[in-house]
């Protein structure tokens, strides 16, 4: 959820409000009880993604997980012989 910057136009009080995205606006200071809050554009802050499923090839089968691991080491990849590290001499 995202941390949302109110200012209040009627007391001019700041405050931070942690909302779902679908969240409406809040319209009431929580200070001075007026329906003045307007919400600020924020610089807004980094998210943190937690555990797997964040990289395209956790979603990948086992077919083709299989078939491409397959597919290297037919091509010489992993091995000394690599076509992959003997480009780059």
């Amino acid at each position: 959820m995202p941390t949302y910057e109110y200012h209040c136009e009627a007391c001019e009080y700041t405050f931070e409000e942690l909302q779902p995205i679908t969240a409406e606006p809040l319209r009431d200071c929580p200070k001075c009880h007026q329906p003045r809050l307007r919400r600020l554009f924020g610089t807004g802050a980094g998210l943190i993604f937690k555990g797997s499923g964040f990289y395209i090839t956790d979603y990948r089968s086992e077919s083709y997980k299989a078939a491409a691991k397959k597919e290297l080491e037919q091509a010489g990849c992993g091995s000394d012989n690599c076509k992959c590290k003997n480009e780059s001499d």
